[in-house]
């Protein structure tokens, strides 16, 4: 396997060491912790109406895995210039998921604070619990909390507000807790779920035929053992006891080989290519240029627009009000989305 040739100038915003680190480099983070994530937050009915009006998790279900993950995986590894472009990137992208959600009535809008604090939050939440659930255990409470305030500093480069970032476990509960009214399921969410759980036949063409057959149902039941039983019947999933035990134990067994960086990084090149270039130096070690972190707001004033997230989207706001903003992507778009061509112009580039 070859080494990555190109360097970070920075070590980003956590860097070697952090809590962060140590439980996103658990290879369940690109299995089971991104699907645990992506399908509960179907449950939310407006974010499912964004992501079901593009009709991309459906018709490009492994470029789209691919992108979150790559995504994430650019926030919490790569070099701070990186990372600021990443979230402007994913700004402009978002700029036209909106619209009127059909089963509610309600509008929609991918860059809504609420909206992405509900997946930031899942997705954070999801990582750890796979990382809790078929890897070491429990962290330490003092490394739990600073897991949680490291997660308060990715949500800086999203459209989220700071004041409402839960930053312990009891208020990470008490998230969800406040969340369970809201959520509910539609056909598209229980559809785009079941379609996700299948992931390693959906998501993951480039594992071999033979693996991604018999890896489907062993996938899909450890992804379901994750969740909590009260949940399943919105998710439109059942599962027993016994198969949730059976599921974790062979999960558990397994990343007790696949932690080796050889072994995760063939799975990471495999599920998510486009996040190889981040993953792959924190997993084997590689150093960046230089040794020091910093912060989202250092970054942007140096190397990003200027403006916050949160100051990007009243912006956007206030030009759609005025007519001025593109128009929203319409059902199974298929046209070229420049955006994502600046993310790969970047990639090559550096």
């Amino acid at each position: 396997m070859a080494t990555p040739t190109k360097n970070r100038s920075d070590e980003g915003l956590f860097g070697p060491g952090s809590v962060a680190w140590k439980v996103w480099t658990f290879p369940a983070s690109a299995l089971q912790g991104f699907a645990r994530a992506v399908t509960i937050e179907h449950l939310d009915p407006d974010l499912t109406a964004a992501v079901d009006e593009t009709g991309q998790v459906i018709q490009r279900t492994p470029l789209r895995y691919d992108r979150t993950m790559e995504y994430f995986s650019a926030v919490l590894f790569a070099d701070t210039p990186t990372v600021i472009k990443m979230s402007d990137i994913l700004m402009k992208v978002h700029s036209r998921a909106y619209g009127t959600n059909k089963v509610t009535g309600n509008e929609y809008d991918s860059n809504d604070p609420d909206s992405q604090l509900w997946i930031h939050i899942t997705a954070w939440h999801s990582i750890l619990y796979v990382y809790e659930t078929f890897g070491p255990g429990r962290l330490s409470r003092d490394e739990e909390n600073e897991y949680w305030r490291q997660c308060a500093i990715a949500a800086e480069v999203q459209p989220i507000r700071q004041e409402q970032v839960p930053r312990t476990r009891g208020e990470v509960q008490k998230y969800f807790d406040d969340w369970r009214d809201r959520l509910s399921a539609s056909e598209a969410a229980i559809a785009n779920v079941d379609h996700i759980l299948n992931g390693f036949e959906t998501i993951e063409p480039r594992v071999p035929t033979v693996l991604r057959k018999l890896g489907r149902p062993v996938l899909r039941a450890s992804i379901i053992a994750t969740y909590p039983r009260w949940m399943r019947p919105m998710l439109g999933v059942r599962q027993s006891r016994a198969v949730d035990t059976a599921a974790v134990a062979f999960w558990k067994a397994f990343y007790r080989v696949a932690a080796h960086p050889d072994a995760m990084m063939w799975m990471v090149e495999r599920i998510c290519p486009r996040a190889v270039r981040y993953i792959e130096p924190a997993v084997r070690g590689i150093p960046a240029d230089s040794p020091r972190t910093h912060s989202p707001q250092w970054a942007r004033e140096r190397f990003g627009d200027p403006r916050t997230p949160l100051e990007q989207w009243e912006d956007l706001k206030a030009a759609r009000t005025k007519g001025e903003s593109a128009a929203p992507y319409e059902h199974n778009h298929s046209d070229p989305v420049l955006e994502f061509k600046e993310a790969d112009r970047l990639a090559t580039t550096g």
